[in-house]
């Protein structure tokens, strides 16, 4: 696209406001580039390949998505965070779950013992689901869950809730996690094994282009795999192949991509290295579009364009002088912002020790705001487009970048699909990611890395928090909860959909449907996926020696 053309449709955009100016009211151009075409490689905002942004209005246009991830204890505990942090300003919902669910457990599974409402809210029923939104309109606020291994369970539980709120599924907006390749190579929260996984992620892509077309069904996570040890470059190049493996398997289905591949989008770790993340989500859009137009010959636009959301990064927060970590969080938002994200986490100094406390939760918002509306980094589109060394480093993250995939897509034999399931089987990933990891702690051992208060600058005085402690009465609130539900349902109809879902387990059948139906009639997390593990079994990760 020409200059001239880019600025015909830059003008035709929606803007936020009339005017945009410095502090000292001096005129600021909407591009930092100067005049002229840049490098095909760069492009202009919202042009392929997408370097600059995936909107040719930039920020200009609309702000990044304030999220705040949140989560604990009981239901109503974590529905009245929600209502807090959307009266302070915040845009959308995250919901973290607790370990037992990410797990498919139903609370008062044995398994679950004492951890029910720690790291994240127990959602066991469709009844928890709704109670979990009560108060909060679904069709006009933007939900995203992160979960994996259970997750078309739990997204058929927020159907329901949906559904009883009088909400049209057509209206909803949000994001599943559902990215379950990333769970065999770093975060270990599966249910069955990889090929079951993906023909229930598949089927739920599949209902989805038809009944709920404004969800976003998978969200590509390279988090949990840079907080395993991974380099920026091994997460770039791990989630896009996995982005891809996903796309091989909508088509193997037979999917025209272009029908799936626009609602897929991506989650990304926003670490300490400034310029390096800038760099890796810069050249992430570049790569993505690249392939996804000559290697899947997607033609549809959105297609091409790689949508993600951001957290900083959770690693880099440390115990001594918890302090700091506003700081840190304040510039990896800051990089995340500068290379373009569509919605940001920014994760709370005391969560090093705890779940966040409500101050602390608060200082995290208001670090979002604070850079979106005092810093002016958002008035120009890509501000650091066409600095050398910004690009530069694009330039070598790319080239990395491409050197994995190549070699995972030769593990393949041409199929990044089948090239991500042989490196899990074969304990490629993890491998490499523990080696990345070792490297890291050498570095840091030795003084080459520095972290303050940690290894320099180090201090003997004892900082104290206030720290979020969940009580166990919520873990007996809750079993009593699940054994309501059970002694309140029509159990008959419950044992007969549980036993269609496994039928259809067996056969060829979508499942979300199903699935669905059994949530409806109050059929728990556990007894669902129990149902589809009696056909699909269970996966235990091979032994590495």
């Amino acid at each position: 696209m020409s200059r001239e053309r880019w600025e015909q449709e830059y003008a035709a955009g929606s803007k936020r406001r009339d005017r945009w100016v410095t502090m000292s009211f001096e005129d600021l151009p909407a591009t930092g580039f100067a005049d002229g075409e840049p490098p095909e490689r760069i492009g202009h905002p919202g042009t392929f390949p997408y370097t600059r942004g995936i909107h040719t209005t930039g920020y200009r246009g609309k702000l990044w998505t304030i999220r705040q991830f949140a989560g604990f204890a009981g239901v109503a505990d974590t529905n009245a965070r929600f209502r807090h942090l959307l009266a302070e300003g915040q845009h959308g919902l995250s919901v973290a779950f607790d370990m037992p669910t990410l797990m498919g457990l139903d609370s008062d599974s044995p398994l679950a013992l004492g951890e029910v409402g720690h790291g994240g809210v127990a959602v066991d029923t469709a009844d928890d689901m709704a109670e979990l939104f009560d108060g909060i309109p679904l069709g006009d606020v933007s939900v995203s869950m992160t979960v994996n291994g259970p997750a078309q369970i739990l997204f058929a539980f927020f159907l329901v809730a949906a559904e009883e709120q009088g909400v049209a599924w057509d209206r909803l907006q949000g994001t599943l996690q559902s990215d379950i390749l990333k769970e065999f190579i770093a975060q270990k929260e599966w249910i069955y094994p990889p090929e079951p996984h993906l023909r229930l992620i598949v089927d739920m892509i599949e209902f989805c282009v038809d009944r709920v077309p404004a969800w976003n069904t998978i969200s590509v996570s390279g988090y949990h795999i840079r907080e395993a040890g991974a380099t920026a470059q091994q997460e770039l190049a791990y989630t896009l192949a996995d982005g891809f493996a996903y796309v091989e398997a909508g088509m193997r289905r037979g999917l025209e991509v272009d029908t799936f591949a626009p609602r897929l989008s991506f989650f990304f770790d926003s670490h300490i290295d400034f310029f390096e993340e800038i760099s890796k989500f810069r050249a992430a859009r570049r790569i993505w579009a690249t392939w996804m137009r000559d290697r899947y010959h997607a033609r549809d636009d959105r297609s091409l364009k790689l949508r993600f959301h951001t957290q900083t990064a959770g690693v880099s927060l440390a115990a001594p002088q918890p302090d700091n970590n506003v700081v840190r969080t304040a510039v990896e938002a800051l990089a995340a912002v500068l290379g373009g994200t569509q919605s940001l986490h920014t994760n709370a100094l005391d969560e090093v020790y705890a779940l966040p406390t409500e101050r602390a939760a608060e200082i995290a918002l208001r670090t979002q705001q604070v850079i979106a509306e005092e810093t002016g980094v958002g008035d120009v589109i890509d501000p650091l487009g066409g600095s050398w060394f910004v690009e530069e480093m694009t330039d070598r993250m790319e080239q990395r970048v491409l050197e994995i995939l190549s070699q995972i897509d030769r593990m393949g034999s041409g199929s990044m699909l089948d090239g991500v399931l042989h490196g899990i089987d074969e304990g490629w990933f993890q491998a490499s990611l523990a080696d990345s990891a070792y490297e890291f702690e050498k570095a840091l051992g030795s003084g080459e890395r520095v972290i303050v208060g940690v290894n320099k600058y180090v201090t003997n005085d004892e900082d104290t928090l206030d720290i979020l402690e969940i009580g166990t009465d919520v873990e007996a609130a809750q079993c009593a909860r699940v054994a309501k539900v059970r002694s309140d349902r029509d159990e008959k109809s419950v044992v007969d959909a549980l036993e269609a879902l496994r039928i259809g387990a067996g056969g060829e059948a979508n499942l979300m449907e199903l699935i669905v139906d059994a949530a409806r009639l109050r059929a728990t997390e556990g007894e669902i996926g129990e149902a589809m593990k009696t056909v699909f079994g269970g996966y235990r990760e091979p032994p590495r020696v």
